[in-house]
C-alpha cells in the first residue's frame, strides 16, 4: 500500500511541471479570452458584460464571412502546394543520384534563414521598380513594364502564398524524407524483382506506408498556415483593400489596431474553434488508420 502511494506521489511530482505549464500558459489565457469575448472591453469603453453581442456583430457583417472564406482558400492552396512539392522533393532527395548530400543541404536555407529576413527578401523581389521578378519578366519580354505584385489584390494574394510555400516546403520535405527512409528496403527489392516500375512502387508501397506521416504533417502545416501572421503582415499588412486579410490579421487589427479587445477576443475564440475542429478531424483520421491496421 505504501509502495503504491509513493509511486502515485512520484508520478504526480513528475507531471506537476507539465500541469503547471498547461494551467498557466494554456488554460488560463484561453479561459480569460473566452470571458473577454463576452464583454465590450476596449480602450475607450468600460468592461461590461454584453453576452453574445460580439459574436452576433462579427457574423452579422459580411466582411468577416469573406475573411473566413479567404483564410480557408489561402490555407488550402498553401498547404496543398507544400505537400505536393515536399513529397516531390523528398522523392528526389531519396533517390540514388550524384551529389545527394549537396541537394539536401540546399533545401535548408528557407528554413534556416530567420523568417522576417526571408519575408523582407521576397518583398524586395516583388517590388515593381527594382524587384528581381519584375525585372526578369521584362528582360524576357513577358511583360511590357514594371509589375508591382503587392499593389493589386489578385497578385498580392498569390504572392503571399508563394512566400509561405517557400518558407514551409523545407520542413515538409525533410519530414517526408525521414518517413521514406524508414520504409524497409526489402519491400522495394521484392517489388522490383516482380517487375514493378518506379511509379507502381511509389503508389503501392511508398504512399500507403507514409499515410501516418502525411496526415501528421498536413495537420501541423494546416495549423501553422491557418495562424500565419508574419508573412502577410510584413508583405501587405492585409492589403491592398483587405485582399490578403485572413482571420489572424483581422483579429490583430480589431484587438490591437482598433483597441476593441472584446471583439478581438471573440475573433480569437472563433479561430480556436476552427483549429480544434482540425485537431478532432486529425485524431479521427488517426483512429481510423489504427483500426484499419489492426484488422
Amino acid at each position: 500500500m505504501t509502495s503504491s502511494r509513493s509511486a502515485t506521489i512520484f508520478a504526480l511530482a513528475l507531471l506537476a511541471p507539465a500541469l503547471i505549464y498547461i494551467l498557466t500558459i494554456v488554460a488560463y489565457p484561453l479561459v480569460d479570452t473566452i470571458i473577454l469575448s463576452f464583454t465590450n472591453a476596449s480602450l475607450k469603453a468600460g468592461y461590461d458584460f454584453v453576452g453574445w453581442a460580439n459574436y452576433q456583430r462579427i457574423f452579422g457583417v459580411g466582411n468577416f464571412t469573406e475573411v473566413i472564406v479567404r483564410t480557408f482558400v489561402w490555407t488550402f492552396f498553401s498547404v496543398t502546394t507544400k505537400m505536393i512539392i515536399g513529397m516531390a522533393g523528398a522523392v528526389l532527395l531519396n533517390a540514388a543520384i550524384p551529389g545527394q548530400a549537396v541537394f539536401r543541404i540546399l533545401t535548408m536555407p528557407p528554413w534556416i534563414v530567420p523568417m522576417a529576413i526571408g519575408i523582407y527578401m521576397w518583398s524586395w523581389m516583388y517590388n515593381g521598380q527594382f524587384g528581381m521578378i519584375s525585372g526578369l519578366l521584362q528582360n524576357f519580354g513577358l511583360v511590357d513594364g514594371p509589375v508591382a505584385w503587392l499593389a493589386y489584390g489578385h497578385t498580392a494574394f498569390w504572392a503571399t502564398i508563394v512566400t509561405d510555400v517557400w518558407i514551409g516546403v523545407p520542413m515538409v520535405t525533410i519530414y517526408f524524407l525521414a518517413a521514406m527512409q524508414s520504409i524497409p528496403k526489402d519491400l522495394y527489392e521484392a517489388a522490383w524483382t516482380d517487375g514493378a516500375g518506379r511509379f507502381y512502387r511509389f503508389r503501392r508501397i511508398t504512399v500507403p506506408l507514409m499515410v501516418p506521416a502525411i496526415i501528421t504533417m498536413s495537420l501541423l502545416s494546416l495549423i501553422a498556415t491557418f495562424n500565419s501572421f508574419d508573412i502577410i503582415w510584413i508583405l501587405t499588412q492585409g492589403g491592398p483593400s483587405g485582399s490578403t486579410t485572413t482571420m489572424i490579421i483581422d483579429t490583430y487589427k480589431t484587438a490591437i489596431g482598433s483597441r476593441k479587445y472584446g471583439e478581438g477576443a471573440a475573433r480569437a475564440v472563433v479561430i480556436c474553434i476552427f483549429v480544434s475542429l482540425f485537431c478532432l478531424a486529425y485524431f479521427r483520421a488517426v483512429r481510423k488508420l489504427q483500426q484499419g491496421e489492426a484488422k
